[in-house]
């Protein structure tokens, strides 16, 4: 039997963008922080990580105390083996994915996003999985020539195009 549950991804503010994935190795707490601090110099993140054979802990680290105990909360309600959450202040998932698709214990890298998240997670009577991700809320709509236009001048206007 396998049971299903949603677990939203609890944040500080909106303004945090969260990262969710899959790592295999207990070194993933360490290697992951140096990867962030080499990324982006003075990057405010909380990171943890379930631990899935062995003592079984949640491995911890980061530069911001209340990022850290956020990424604990969520590790401890989604308490699937091997995953992993990262909280980002003053960074963006753009700024760190390429270096965190780097790290070599990490196997997938499931959802980075600012949005509302739901885990969804798999419980059979050996443990917990993530089964997907609910990332923001349904389309509303295809986008017209304004939007699109206002789009592009978004991305020009926050320094990610010319």
């Amino acid at each position: 039997m396998v049971g299903i549950e949603v677990v939203p991804v609890e944040k500080p503010d909106e303004s945090i963008n969260v990262i969710v994935g899959y790592s295999h190795f207990i070194k993933t707490v360490e290697d992951v922080y140096e990867a962030l601090v080499t990324a982006v110099p003075g990057i405010k993140f909380g990171m943890a990580f379930c631990e899935a054979s062995g003592p079984r802990l949640i491995r911890h680290d980061g530069t911001d105390e209340e990022l850290v105990q956020y990424a604990i909360k969520n590790c401890e309600n989604i308490g699937a083996g091997h995953s992993f959450i990262i909280l980002l202040r003053n960074a963006y998932p753009i700024n760190v994915l390429n270096t965190l698709k780097n790290v070599q214990e990490i196997t997938r890298i499931l959802v980075a996003s600012a949005n509302p998240l739901q885990v969804i997670v798999g419980e059979t009577e050996q443990g917990r999985a993530i089964l997907g991700v609910v990332d923001g809320f349904s389309p509303l709509g295809v986008e017209n020539e304004a939007q699109k236009k206002e789009r592009r001048e978004f991305l020009r206007k926050i320094g990610y195009k010319q």
